[in-house]
């Protein structure tokens, strides 16, 4: 095990804000994470779980052990006439995966392809895009377990997905994910719910049309990290019940929404904020992109501070002309490597 001292985090965060760990350590394998587990245990140090970086919003200095995910492989487990299940390393990078899947003919993760991040933040978050989530080819998750240390795998069923919501996400510091476990189908099943993929498609209706169009739309629409810092995007769609949304949508007629199960609805957080001025706003070093209003960019070595300020004024505009609170979805986490409310 090699424990590093004060490193920065900012290649490690697509956010791209300075932070300094007081201890850092990659590991490549359960038995390594247990040994890194231990010393954090020693030496009375939290510990923050870094994976991709893609969702998480991190302070100048962290005095905690932060463990960087490196589990890598792909391995067959069992099919049968309709599926294939895959048990896949926490460390494999999502999109990557995503791709391989196609290219071996396997079909259910195509509209979720380029989402940053690595495999194992994958069932935190419930992931989801275009109309699929994560979760629905999520078989179980591996994990070890820190309040009974020991290894365990969870069904799917025992995860309590939801809208970007997970186990994970209410009991953060119990759980570290190993792997992942993917049914996924040999015959496609295309998810077109949303009109400009569906318009995209065209006539040539296949799972690799689907997932390069896919691509391309957010490609058009979302910056790349490694020029533009961001972490995809910043807020969650709100869900509103059906009152509310009749309320709504009498005096915003034209709003983005989507039906959902249990009288709900989901409204487009994109179109609120660009409704709401912020399309292309910036404020000091952090704006929403132009280009797609749910992204928030760090354009120019930007402060947790400075983040701070910009999606606040985003919610208080939004909150000012609908009546609406915009939940950021990246993670906060506090000097003590911590996560905190916004």
């Amino acid at each position: 095990m090699n424990i590093e001292f004060q490193v920065q985090l900012k290649p490690f965060n697509t956010l791209s804000l300075d932070s300094t760990a007081s201890h850092f350590v990659k590991v490549q394998s359960i038995q390594a994470l247990q040994d890194a587990l231990l010393f954090a245990q020693n030496n009375d140090l939290n510990v923050l779980l870094l994976s991709g970086g893609s969702n998480m919003m991190l302070p100048e200095h962290i005095q905690a052990l932060v463990i960087l995910m490196d589990i890598q492989g792909i391995e067959f487990v069992t099919e049968d006439d309709h599926t294939k299940t895959l048990r896949v390393g926490a460390g494999q990078n999502w999109h990557d995966f995503v791709l391989w899947t196609t290219a071996q003919q396997l079909y259910g993760l195509q509209n979720l392809a380029l989402i940053p991040g690595l495999v194992g933040a994958s069932p935190v978050q419930n992931i989801g895009a275009y109309g699929v989530e994560a979760g629905e080819f999520i078989q179980s998750v591996e994990v070890f377990d820190r309040k009974l240390n020991q290894v365990a795998s969870i069904l799917a069923s025992d995860c309590h997905f939801a809208y970007r919501h997970s186990i994970f996400k209410d009991d953060p510091n119990r759980y570290v994910i190993t792997h992942v476990v993917f049914k996924l189908l040999k015959n496609a099943d295309l998810k077109m719910n949303y009109g400009d993929l569906k318009t995209a498609m065209g006539d040539e209706l296949t799972a690799e049309n689907l997932q390069q169009q896919v691509i391309q739309i957010r490609q058009s629409k979302l910056p790349d990290p490694k020029q533009y810092p961001n972490v995809g995007s910043f807020f969650k769609n709100p869900i509103i019940n059906q009152t509310e949304f009749s309320q709504l949508i009498a005096k915003f007629p034209n709003i983005p929404h989507y039906p959902q199960t249990g009288n709900y609805v989901k409204v487009a957080a994109g179109w609120l904020i660009d409704q709401s001025g912020w399309k292309g706003k910036r404020l000091n070093q952090v704006g929403m992109f132009d280009k797609q209003a749910l992204v928030l960019v760090n354009y120019a070595d930007a402060t947790l501070t400075d983040v701070q300020a910009t999606y606040h004024a985003v919610q208080k505009d939004v909150f000012d002309k609908f009546g609406m609170h915009l939940e950021p979805e990246p993670v906060l986490f506090n000097e003590f490597g911590l996560i905190q409310n916004h």
